[in-house]
């Protein structure tokens, strides 16, 4: 252990600013990526199996905290190295890696993704982007900073469905808009089947390194049985972020496109079921406001988040009365029409006096995966890059705090990012990194 010590802190900072390599590689366009993955099962897996299919991408690696999750990645790429710790990997094989697929909880994003850059590697990170909102203003300043080509892991983004709900917005169709409701009927805890903490411990498998997955939180012992690896550390607040963490990204993203909302949330306000200390609610409702846009009615947006069997009312807006909604989606009300965008469905439009209408042309395909890989060997950032991936995560991470207070009005200052009139809700926009994982002292 203390050459494995010593090994990556002397590596580590000779090698962190390297980042040439990965760059030159990519702009040469007779040359194949060399990938690398972080979390390699699960949507790890189903990451790497759809970056696999680009003609001009290679993998050079492949990691997980749990070799036995690490069996499907082999028999795609049997001669692919695989590693226990993405830092050894990142150190290790220097300028072989261009660039990595990020698909581990969510509280670790931040780090893996924040080293991978500093070296130069160009990143493809699940969503959320972080798990607080400080860590996405820290790498979407890194991917500023060190010019990589990076994509949040939202794929339906690139979907025809969603595209083509972006373009109805942007074409006028429903008019300018004045209201936003999203939702998913996804509870806040459902996998773990625990709503405190175990007060028992399970053998650590031989296969697992429990340090490293817990990575950058805090020490707690190992519960099997679906409580935190592999499943089941969305429900756990140090760990994920329910609901809204798992989908927040998603269904939001077409709303946040299509309206292109790019200044910052403010004036959040929550409800819940009832919480605790370690669990999400199951149930959530919260709303923000943004500034309005050449899409929007009004000089301030309000977007209202349901999840949990919570749903919107449709009065006020433009569907039929006893119009169903989706399980999951988004009403986009505007002065002449809804669109009610469905979570990977065909939009729905609704004139007011008159029944759903799909009197529209379909937006085209892409692939989410291999517009990555192709800005990466072009050296041109595609659309989800980390700025906008930035955004959208911080707008569900407020909403997270606001949880915390519920009923009570937190007006939040992006540009000093800080919440003005709760000073005890700040406390929440950063962690406690535990020692041999500070994210501050890696960032530097």
């Amino acid at each position: 252990m203390t050459n494995r010590r010593q090994f990556l802190k002397g590596s580590a900072s000779a090698s962190l600013l390297a980042a040439a390599p990965a760059i030159v590689r990519g702009q040469n366009l007779n040359s194949k990526l060399q990938l690398a993955s972080i979390g390699s099962d699960g949507k790890g897996f189903s990451d790497i199996k759809a970056m696999s299919t680009h003609d001009k991408q290679h993998y050079v690696a492949f990691c997980d905290v749990d070799l036995s999750r690490t069996e499907n990645a082999k028999k795609l790429s049997p001669e692919t190295p695989v590693y226990q710790d993405f830092r050894e990997m990142l150190v290790g094989m220097g300028d072989k890696i261009d660039a990595v697929t990020v698909s581990t909880p969510d509280h670790m994003h931040a780090y893996c993704t924040i080293m991978a850059m500093k070296m130069g590697k160009h990143v493809y990170c699940q969503k959320p982007l972080t798990h607080n909102v400080w860590e996405a203003r820290e790498v979407a300043k890194m991917a500023e900073k060190t010019g990589v080509i990076t994509r949040l892991g939202n794929q339906i983004h690139s979907h025809q469905f969603y595209r083509t709900a972006v373009q109805l917005v942007q074409s006028g169709r429903i008019g300018k808009v004045v209201q936003v409701h999203s939702w998913v009927g996804t509870p806040g805890h459902c996998r773990s089947g625990h709503i405190s903490r175990p007060d028992f411990t399970d053998p650590v498998p031989e296969t697992l390194d429990w340090d490293k997955w817990i990575g950058v939180a805090q020490p707690r012992p190992f519960v099997g049985n679906r409580c935190y690896a592999p499943w089941g550390w969305r429900d756990w607040q140090e760990f994920g972020g329910g609901a809204i963490g798992d989908f927040g990204c998603h269904i939001l993203d077409p709303v946040f496109t299509a309206l292109k909302i790019t200044g910052p949330t403010d004036d959040y306000i929550a409800d819940h079921s009832g919480m605790n200390d370690e669990v999400w609610p199951a149930q959530t409702t919260y709303s923000f406001t943004v500034p309005g846009t050449e899409y929007t009615a009004v000089e301030r947006l309000k977007i209202t988040w349901y999840n949990g069997g919570r749903m919107p009312s449709t009065r006020g807006s433009h569907l039929p009365p006893r119009e169903g909604l989706p399980s999951s989606g988004s009403m986009i009300v505007g002065e002449e029409g809804t669109l009610v965008v469905p979570h990977v469905a065909a939009p729905m439009l609704y004139f007011e006096g008159q029944e759903m209408s799909t009197d529209y042309d379909l937006a085209d395909d892409r692939d989410h995966y291999h517009g990555w890989i192709d800005g990466c060997l072009a050296g041109e950032q595609p659309s989800d890059g980390f700025d906008y991936g930035a955004l959208l995560t911080e707008s569900i991470l407020l909403g997270a705090i606001a949880i915390r207070y519920p009923e009570t009005k937190l007006q939040w200052d992006a540009a000093n990012m800080r919440f003005t009139n709760n000073d005890d809700a700040n406390r929440w926009l950063t962690r406690d990194y535990r020692e041999g994982w500070d994210l501050k002292a890696l960032i530097g």
